[in-house]
């Protein structure tokens, strides 16, 4: 890290909605004690109180939604070495997670910037300066570079990266255009290469969290995603659920 703040542009209600919570039922809750309000007054304080604060906690220890990633797995290019593309970059926190992890590696970041990145980020003037001064932040710049592109129509030849991540981008496609961003990974991965792929899980800790709105369209189950990374011709080889994530891990048949 350069010194300088990350910021991945989530909005201010996944990172800290919940503290803003806690930080306001919290009071009413003790001035309630010393005023002697009503049982049930005091049960639904302290209820929100106690639901805001835990989940203040796990947003910040167990999801760290706005702070840098971790990888799910460390078998994600054991080899420490290699050219990986990261489909739908966003704002680089999964470009970040990589190049940090295995810090042999270089990386192309690419996204098409367009309607679902405004929707997810913001509107700002450049998107891929925001993009670059996030990877400038984490010292990892000159190991990266930034394409705009399609992921259901890349810009790359064949074989071309010996590994791929995609976070939390592809559940934003449709149905149709789910099998068509897995099929453009499977084209530019060399045979044998490692897929990462990332999702938004709504698991329980998600829905105590959040409720339906971190859903990315269509619930869907793990066995379906792992049902569509074979049909595109990779090999599962590690499937996982951290807090709010289903991870895939898998790799390229052979030709």
């Amino acid at each position: 890290m350069n010194g300088a703040p990350l910021d991945f542009g989530y909005p201010w209600w996944l990172s800290s909605g919940h503290l803003a919570v806690f930080a306001a039922s919290a009071p009413a809750l003790l001035a309630g004690f010393l005023r002697k309000w009503s049982r049930w007054t005091m049960l639904l304080l302290g209820v929100l109180t106690l639901w805001a604060g835990t989940v203040t906690l796990l947003i910040r220890f167990g999801m760290n939604v706005n702070g840098p990633a971790t990888l799910p797995t460390q078998n994600f290019i054991p080899s420490g070495k290699g050219r990986v593309l990261d489909l739908g970059a966003g704002t680089g926190r999964s470009s970040i997670m990589v190049l940090t992890a295995r810090p042999e590696t270089t990386l192309v970041a690419s996204d098409l910037f367009g309607e679902s990145y405004d929707r997810h980020f913001g509107k700002g003037p450049s998107p891929e300066e925001r993009l670059r001064a996030n990877l400038r932040a984490a010292g990892v710049e000159q190991r990266a570079t930034i394409v705009k592109a399609d992921m259901r129509q890349l810009p790359f030849e064949a074989a071309s990266f010996d590994a791929i991540v995609s976070s939390y981008a592809v559940d934003h496609l449709s149905r149709d255009g789910i099998p068509q961003a897995l099929a453009e990974a499977a084209r530019v991965i060399k045979p044998g290469g490692e897929f990462l792929l990332m999702i938004v899980h709504n698991d329980k800790w998600v829905r105590f969290a959040f409720g339906p709105l971190l859903s990315h369209g269509p619930l869907r189950a793990g066995a379906w995603w792992t049902g569509r990374v074979k049909e595109a011709g990779f090999e599962v080889l590690e499937e996982g659920t951290p807090p709010g994530t289903f991870y895939i891990l898998a790799r390229r048949s052979a030709l």
